[in-house]
């Protein structure tokens, strides 16, 4: 056998082994990835039969069973409400800060300051959420006090800001400002990783164009990383309407279904009801605050659905 017929076998075999090799780590890997997905399912449906499961003699009680003389619907409906409502101001008033500080961190900041501002914010999700509502109660409330006033006095007439503004600060708006600090670094994480991976070369050619920083940003760093930052707005959503001790802490709970964001009346949200109640209830009322958690499942779940369509509808465009 010549010298060239020996290179070429042992070549073969090595790329035989090699490939065999890569052929067994992508087995290992697949298997991997699917049994970590299947878990993932699992255990979603595990949550869901158990909430189902367990709520469903609160779902069906009759209104002389459940807390206040109320059937589920009405019992659940401010509480559904009040989470709604608390997740939706937290998302408008974090979006908009945690996407302009995402830019300013990747494409404004001076590399060192840009370091130390980006550790900073995501020291902010190291927070426990008691710290926050601490916080709320007892600085921003208070501080937040003739704020409250003037913007009934001036901006009355809106329904959000109709008044009577409330002296301790424990309104939805407080636990609004509350939830939104809460978070933004989840949003703004999620917005600084999108806007840092967009391609140099549209950067460079829209500014070759003629376009100011400002307009190179509106026309290549916003539009490549909107469906992430729409992702993280879901996600920091998710977050806020499951929050349940800052929410407890800090919101004066009257159960009505109002609008009014500064008024000392405010609906109360399904977690912190839970929160609150659990621990006396016992019987029928256990079982209706398991069913007012698959309540709060299901909003979550319809938020995602609703987030992944908007992803997917602007991924096409």
């Amino acid at each position: 056998m010549s010298s060239v017929d020996t290179t070429t076998n042992a070549g073969q075999l090595l790329a035989a082994a090699s490939g065999g090799r890569r052929r067994r780590g992508d087995r290992i890997f697949s298997n991997t990835a699917v049994i970590a997905a299947v878990t993932i399912l699992a255990l979603l449906a595990g949550v869901a039969i158990f909430l189902l499961s367990e709520g469903w003699p609160g779902l069906t009680a009759s209104a002389s069973e459940l807390p206040g003389g109320k059937t589920f619907i009405e019992y659940v409906a401010p509480l559904a409400f009040g989470t709604v409502l608390a997740g939706a101001l937290a998302t408008v008033i974090a979006v908009p800060l945690a996407v302009a500080v995402a830019l300013f961190i990747t494409h404004i900041a001076p590399a060192r300051l840009a370091l130390a501002l980006g550790f900073l914010v995501d020291l902010l999700a190291a927070i426990p959420s008691i710290i926050y509502g601490l916080w709320g109660i007892f600085v921003l409330g208070p501080a937040a006090v003739p704020a409250m006033k003037w913007l009934e006095a001036k901006l009355g007439f809106i329904p959000i800001f109709e008044g009577p503004a409330s002296t301790t600060g424990r309104t939805m708006l407080v636990v609004g400002v509350v939830l939104a600090v809460m978070i933004l670094p989840i949003v703004s994480a999620i917005a600084r990783e999108a806007f840092a991976q967009t391609p140099r070369k549209l950067q460079e050619g829209a500014q070759a164009l003629g376009a100011t920083r400002w307009e190179m940003i509106r026309m290549t760093v916003l539009p490549f990383g909107k469906s992430s930052v729409i992702s993280g707005a879901m996600l920091g959503l998710g977050r806020a309407l499951g929050e349940t001790m800052a929410v407890t802490i800090i919101l004066s709970v009257s159960g009505a279904v109002s609008f009014n964001l500064i008024s000392q009346a405010n609906p109360s949200t399904i977690a912190a009801n839970i929160a609150l109640n659990f621990p006396d209830s016992s019987g029928i009322k256990i079982n209706a605050l398991i069913a007012t958690g698959l309540v709060l499942f299901a909003i979550t779940l319809v938020t995602n659905f609703i987030a992944r369509a908007i992803i997917a509808r602007s991924n096409v465009q």
